[in-house]
């Protein structure tokens, strides 16, 4: 029985163990898969990262990127051309050079895939499509120079051999980067004229071991020691190390570049045409020497001149005019203190050329700390203060020199940013008080208080005790800021009559009129701004029945055009009337009296007609009216009443004309018209006759 219990329990644990590393192993398993899966998202994240990546050109990480590309391109520019030439110094480092080869490769491998990856600007917004991107410099020239300068030109070897490492001369392609990493690096840098000559010296280094390698390697095809002109012959131990092979080519070809020491004459037509193009490199060579060290030397002396105010043409003033030898060492000493401490005073033309925002922040970080401290402007708005940073000047007063006196016309408050001022009574030995940083001087001359006893004049004497900085602010730069912010004006006010008042300088009357005075300026320029709206109003109104008075002018100039015309067409129709009396035997004198009591009624209907015409209009028209549309409706009452068109000029004086003759035909005599007419009736019954 214990046997088979003790069998049953080891049965059990053995069972609970199996199911324990069970367990394990499927734990273990889902670690595995949570990992590989975890391994596999970052996988697909770095891929979708590498695909979407844009480098911004103005990041520093391209900035730093385009410095470690110096070092390949320089490297090939330097290292192919001197293992082609000293084949010795190839061949003994030849593992170190493959490796450095490589290693090169492949930077510039990394600098194709960035450079591919890097955004343009179109219209101010940086391009972050790498599609459009791809497209952009596959079209670019440059595209072109890093794929050749990176053709695996390397297999060449094994046709030349190892030792002719000018196969892989298409490595020198990459010089445009070189020149963007070199013109960044001068932008950024903070010594731009010691960069220059630096980089002027670079590149005439390179020119020198360049030539270097082409005269050892024109030694060796004419033949080392041949003449006095080649390389000596290796052969002999003094020549005969590497260093001093490529030492001596090197001296030898800065005193060619150089024109300093004396070089052998050439013996050979090689040597002469290598002397002959030597010689016009370092031509060009010390121009361009000349020429940047001239450059950097003019832009120090433009700096100085920008920064400090020019010593020499007040150096020349002084003597032109016998100044007195004290002033002018005073003078000497304020710009000697000037230079020494590097004290600018010309911040205004220095910032010129940026922006206003910019210039904005630069006088915020440099001058707002002081400004701040200044209890008066303490509880401003902080644009205020910005403002006010670009309207201060900086001033530097010597040792015992007087900033204002007593009595002055103040056109200008002070701050002190660095030093100490005495306040000194009119004798100029007591002192009443020390001004230090931060304190600040001539607000109440410049605020213009009204009730100010001493007006706009110094209340007193301030004396510089060493040399001290100040911050000005004149009176009209104030008053400019000021007006954008009538809060802080009144706040400043209030301060300065309070200052005054303790001071027992405001008349207490004085103010209560200067009161009443703003109160009555106030009212005078409202009274002046509602004249000026009433006089627009009246200009408004006098245009507008002008306008009215034309329109009512050729409405009825239209009028009498239209009656005019109907005239023209009546005496046709009175000529048919007339006929038929004469025909019945009816004398001239009553054929007339029926025609003008004809005409007559036709005039009364017709003003009738235009009268109910006109009253139906000016129920409808506005009160600037449109004569436009009245000459139209009057057209058609007219046209439809009588059956009439519009007659142009040429009816219209065929019309008048015709009347004439009327009037002359009813001036003459009667019996003559009616033998006329009785004619004309004869005539007409003969023709009749005819016809039956």
């Amino acid at each position: 029985m214990k046997q088979s219990a003790d069998v049953g329990i080891q049965g059990n644990q053995w069972q609970r163990l199996l199911r324990g590393q069970q367990g394990k192993k499927v734990t273990e398993e889902g670690h595995d898969g949570v990992k590989s899966e975890e391994k596999g998202k970052t996988k697909l994240k770095w891929k979708v990262n590498l695909n979407e990546w844009v480098v911004d050109p103005a990041e520093h990480f391209y900035y730093v990127w385009l410095q470690v590309m110096i070092f390949p391109i320089v490297y090939n520019w330097v290292i192919i051309i001197l293992r082609t030439c000293f084949t010795t110094i190839a061949m003994s480092y030849l593992p170190v050079w493959l490796t450095l080869d490589y290693l090169a490769d492949i930077m510039y491998l990394v600098d194709m895939i960035i450079t591919v990856h890097t955004g343009y600007l179109d219209q101010g917004i940086l391009i972050k499509d790498v599609t459009q991107l791809r497209k952009r410099y596959l079209r670019s020239k440059s595209s072109l120079s890093d794929l050749v300068s990176l053709l695996p030109t390397d297999f060449l070897y094994f046709v030349f051999g190892i030792q002719a490492p000018l196969v892989r001369i298409n490595r020198l392609l990459r010089i445009p980067r070189l020149n963007e990493a070199l013109d960044r690096m001068e932008t950024r840098t903070s010594y731009p004229n010691t960069f220059r000559i630096s980089k002027l010296m670079i590149y005439i280094f390179v020119l020198i071991h360049w030539n270097a390698c082409l005269y050892f390697a024109l030694s060796s095809y004419i033949g080392f020691g041949s003449d006095r002109w080649v390389y000596p012959n290796v052969t002999t131990p003094e020549f005969a190390s590497m260093r001093r092979q490529y030492f001596y080519c090197f001296w030898f070809s800065a005193q060619i570049f150089t024109t300093v020491g004396d070089t052998p004459l050439p013996n050979r037509e090689e040597e002469y045409l290598f002397m002959i193009a030597d010689l016009l490199i370092a031509v060009l060579v010390f121009a361009s020497i000349v020429g940047n060290v001239g450059n950097v030397i003019t832009s120090l002396r433009d700096r100085d001149n920008v920064f400090f105010p020019d010593h020499e043409l007040v150096k020349a003033y002084l003597r032109s005019h016998h100044i007195s030898k004290e002033l002018r060492q005073r003078i000497d000493s304020w710009y000697q203190h000037l230079h020494i401490n590097k004290k600018i005073m010309r911040e205004n033309e220095i910032l010129q050329q940026l922006p206003v925002h910019l210039r904005t922040e630069i006088a915020v970080s440099v001058h707002l700390p002081t400004l701040s401290k200044v209890t008066i402007f303490q509880s401003c708005e902080k644009s205020l203060l910005a403002e006010l940073v670009l309207k201060l000047t900086p001033q530097v007063f010597s040792p015992g020199e007087y900033v204002c006196r007593k009595g002055d016309v103040g056109h200008e408050m002070y701050i002190i940013r660095e030093g100490k001022l005495a306040v000194v009574a009119d004798d100029g030995v007591t002192e009443f008080a020390v001004l230090s940083e931060s304190n600040f001087f001539g607000e109440i001359s410049i605020l213009n208080i009204k009730g100010n006893k001493s007006g706009n004049r110094r209340t007193a004497n301030i004396r510089s005790i060493g040399y001290s900085d100040l911050f000005s602010l004149s009176k009209e730069d104030l008053t400019e800021v000021l007006s954008e912010f009538p809060a802080a004006k009144r706040h400043l006010e209030e301060k300065g009559r309070q200052i005054l008042t303790k001071m027992g300088m405001l008349e207490e009357s004085g103010e209560h009129v200067d009161e009443e005075a703003d109160k009555l300026e106030n009212k005078i320029g409202s009274l002046e701004s509602k004249l000026e709206i009433l006089q627009t109003k009246l200009a408004r109104l006098m245009s507008e029945l002008e306008s009215s008075h034309r329109k009512m002018q050729a409405r009825v100039e239209q009028l009498e055009w239209e009656v005019a015309a109907m005239e023209l067409q009546l005496p046709a129709v009175d000529e048919g009337e007339r006929g038929k009396g004469r025909g019945e035997g009816v004398g001239w004198g009553e054929v007339g009296w029926e025609r003008e009591e004809a005409e007559g009624q036709a005039d009364e209907g017709l003003d009738g007609e235009v009268e109910k015409q006109r009253q139906g209009e000016d129920g409808h028209v506005t009160k600037e009216g449109d004569g436009e549309s009245t000459k139209e409706d009057v057209r058609t009452v007219v046209g439809d009443k009588c059956g009439l068109k519009e007659p142009d000029d040429g009816e219209i004086d065929r019309g008048r004309n015709r009347e004439e003759g009327d009037d002359k035909a009813g001036k003459g005599d009667g019996p003559d018209i009616g033998h006329k007419d009785e004619k004309e009736t004869c005539g007409k019954r003969e023709s009749e006759e005819r016809e039956g």
